[in-house]
């Protein structure tokens, strides 16, 4: 399949799709769901070390435009569901090898979930996803559009990665190989989260958060040249800092601020390799 084939349909009024526009977007998805194409993947000419592709996102959103909505239910009464019939739940079965345990978690059509993957209830994991090996999903979490998550990570309980489909050209959040993200995390707009790397519970990351690093003794933020980036092997915490206005300082008032308070040792490796066992 040719990027300029999903450009070409991308400009398309919704009116005009026939038949085999909607084929080419079928065989378009069948790629996304075996990760032979994907939002955004690994560069190392990039300074994040990847690469946006737009054309994929525009499939993406192509597939929205297409798509008209209608009745899913398997049962009306007590389930249900109603959407873009180009969007329908992801086909999983046995050589999949996803573990998905009961209790209703939801993995869209055009996502990746690679093998080993285990998804708790309730999860959702929307379209553009891509999830891979090994990786754990708690209850309640979110894979958000077009979000990418590396090998062997656990993503906890409450926690939220957020997608970014519009605009085209912003990056998705990234979470690369063996990250833990703790539980009632919330990583946003497009943050980089490089491996290995530990979120503790309540962490939450965006385009304007400042991560200071006692470390390193740097800070980090999002910039016009680059989104946010934790290193590899950070250990974040939740945390404050004083405001210095005076009215802030009067009232004794503080900003929430992510720290990075060590790099993965011997005792982080000891209490995260536990996840490993429920794979």
């Amino acid at each position: 399949m040719l990027p300029s084939e999903i450009e070409q349909l991308f400009d398309f009024p919704p009116a005009q799709y026939s038949e085999d526009h909607r084929r080419t977007f079928e065989a378009f998805k069948v790629a996304l769901n075996r990760g032979e194409v994907r939002a955004a993947e690994p560069d190392a000419a990039s300074k994040t070390g990847w690469r946006i592709n737009k054309w994929v996102k525009k499939g993406i959103l192509l597939g929205f435009r297409m798509g008209e909505v209608v009745d899913m239910s398997v049962d009306r009464e007590r389930q249900p569901f109603f959407d873009k019939d180009t969007y329908p739940v992801k086909a999983v079965n046995l050589a999949s090898q996803v573990r998905i345990v009961p209790g209703g978690s939801s993995i869209r059509d055009g996502s990746y979930v690679g093998r080993g993957v285990t998804c708790m209830p309730p999860t959702f994991i929307n379209a553009g996803a891509y999830v891979d090996n090994g990786t754990m999903v708690d209850s309640h979490a979110l894979i958000g559009s077009c979000a990418q998550v590396g090998r062997n990570c656990h993503i906890s309980a409450g926690a939220q990665i957020g997608g970014v489909l519009e605009p085209i050209g912003a990056l998705p959040v990234i979470i690369e190989e063996e990250v833990t993200v703790g539980g009632n995390c919330g990583v946003y707009e497009g943050v980089v989260v490089k491996r290995r790397a530990v979120l503790g519970s309540g962490v939450i990351l965006n385009g304007s958060t400042a991560v200071y690093d006692l470390v390193r003794e740097q800070m980090y933020t999002a910039t016009d040249g680059g989104p946010l980036t934790i290193p590899e092997e950070a250990v974040v915490v939740p945390g404050a800092r004083a405001i210095s206005h005076p009215a802030g300082q009067r009232w004794k008032l503080s900003l929430y601020t992510p720290i990075i308070v060590k790099y993965r040792d011997a005792r982080t490796n000891e209490r995260v390799q536990l996840e490993s066992l429920f794979r």
